[in-house]
């Protein structure tokens, strides 16, 4: 895919550096802004909740939006404060970032089909084996583990879930275009995506000082429709997440860039 460079620096926000800007037109797969080094593979973190709701509405482990609802255990990981310490569906789920929700749906789909489903999407490198030698891959392999995915591959990825080209139910469409919801209107764009955060390495640990901030998604006005990927990395620890602010960063400006951008598209 052809890439037009738009001119002018696409500033990260403040104690983060841009690592990488890319969109691109779903239907053609025209790539009308690469700036930086999209490329690079590092951790999808909490931008793989988009592929783990296709494969567990495929699967009919989550049926709908609010159903199943399932509670909250001690033994969960709740380093994302109260909001994860509550009854969950998958509505909450992808609008607080549940991260024990996603490892409930990903044990309950099992090593084996969570791979298949990795490989048959074409995602990032397409290892979920997880840490070295443990094979713990549904535990968190998309969190500083063996996952790993570049800008330009989540476009791609997100081009075939807006087209419709994965192989998965169209009730796994509907409802995760359903939960991915970011904002109905702005500007007369309908903007879905995920926000993620994580750092460096592959143990698990993770590096607030060095965190990496994703915000994927795609938007639609008309008949057109942009998939974009946004890849920041903090230089210093910084809140809130730097998922966060990769994504408010970019809905700041959105109008003014979706707007050039569609001009760009054929």
């Amino acid at each position: 895919m052809a890439a037009l460079l738009i001119g002018g620096s696409w500033a990260a926000p403040a104690s983060a550096r841009t690592l990488c800007t890319v969109a691109a037109d779903a239907a053609t797969g025209s790539v009308l802004m690469q700036e930086g080094d999209c490329a690079q593979q590092v951790t999808p973190a909490s931008t793989f909740k988009i592929a783990i709701s296709l494969m567990g509405f495929d699967a009919g482990i989550l049926q709908d939006a609010h159903t199943p609802a399932w509670p909250f255990r001690p033994a969960y990981p709740d380093w994302g404060g109260a909001a994860w310490r509550q009854s969950t569906d998958a509505a909450r789920w992808m609008k607080y970032s549940v991260f024990w929700f996603s490892q409930q749906v990903t044990q309950r789909l099992g090593q084996a089909r969570f791979q298949q489903y990795t490989r048959a999407f074409r995602y990032g490198n397409q290892d979920v084996s997880g840490g070295a030698g443990r094979h713990d891959g549904i535990r968190g392999a998309w969190v500083m583990s063996s996952l790993r995915i570049s800008p330009l591959e989540q476009v791609a990825f997100l081009r075939q879930l807006v087209n419709r080209q994965l192989p998965v139910s169209a009730r796994a469409f509907d409802m995760t275009h359903r939960i991915t919801l970011v904002a109905p209107s702005l500007g007369g764009w309908e903007i879905h995506g995920k926000t993620g955060t994580g750092s460096p390495g592959s143990d698990g640990r993770y590096d607030a000082a060095h965190a990496y901030g994703w915000f994927v998604g795609w938007a639609t006005r008309g008949g057109r429709t942009l998939v974009f990927a946004r890849l920041t990395q903090d230089e210093a620890p910084t809140q809130p997440n730097a998922g966060l602010r990769a994504r408010d960063d970019l809905l700041g400006r959105f109008p003014a860039w979706a707007d050039r951008l569609a001009r760009l598209a054929p």
